[in-house]
């Protein structure tokens, strides 16, 4: 299985059996895929026009329902709390909010485990450290903003990473758009020196699991 940011909060997973992008509004070689997730309504994460580019008849879209509305076609409604499965994925629909922020009320988004060949993935979507973190648990990768403005900044994410626990953790929604500006190294060096997890910055490559 490949995981491959593309920038922002886009994510593009490839597995033997399909592809998945997440929050494509970033994508690349326009390859299509057969399962979208948005985490939520902002043009950042749902970019209709990029959703059209990658989907084809058979492309299923997961969506929370403010999206969903937006989006329109083959989509699935979520919401915070269900577990359901898609072909061979099993995915778990997590709480995404901003605790003293007012952009992500809680209800507007969601994050999502998503569980592929034995593997789990984290995308946290635009959140605080929130305290459902602690309880998400058994996490191969998790894939954390560390932007602040909007979400967790780079100190919030190395405490929400430690409590998480995940094997391995990339930093993402930073550096893309403006005032998002910050250092994934410092991201990195906080994890690694306070636990053993590991810290993958793809900027520049994807990574294997």
């Amino acid at each position: 299985m490949r995981i491959e940011w593309l920038g922002h909060a886009s994510f593009k997973i490839k597995w033997d059996g399909g592809v998945l992008y997440i929050d494509p509004y970033v994508i690349k070689n326009g390859e299509k895929a057969d399962i979208i997730f948005i985490t939520h309504e902002h043009f950042d994460h749902m970019d209709i026009g990029k959703i059209k580019t990658i989907s084809n008849e058979e492309t299923i879209i997961i969506a929370p329902s403010s999206a969903a509305q937006k989006i329109g076609g083959n989509v699935k409604v979520v919401r915070e709390g269900e577990s359901i499965k898609i072909k061979d994925i099993e995915v778990e629909v997590v709480p995404a909010y901003n605790i003293s922020k007012p952009f992500h009320p809680r209800g507007l988004g969601v994050g999502y485990v998503i569980g592929i060949e034995g593997k789990r993935i984290y995308h946290a979507g635009d959140t605080d450290f929130i305290p459902e973190m602690e309880k998400i648990g058994n996490v191969d990768v998790a894939l954390l903003p560390i932007g602040g403005t909007y979400t967790m900044d780079v100190e919030d994410a190395i405490n929400a990473c430690l409590a998480i626990k995940p094997k391995i953790a990339v930093p993402m929604h930073y550096n893309y758009l403006e005032g998002l500006e910050r250092d994934p190294a410092a991201f990195k060096e906080g994890v690694e020196k306070a636990s053993g997890i590991k810290v993958e910055i793809l900027e520049e490559r994807g990574l294997e699991i």
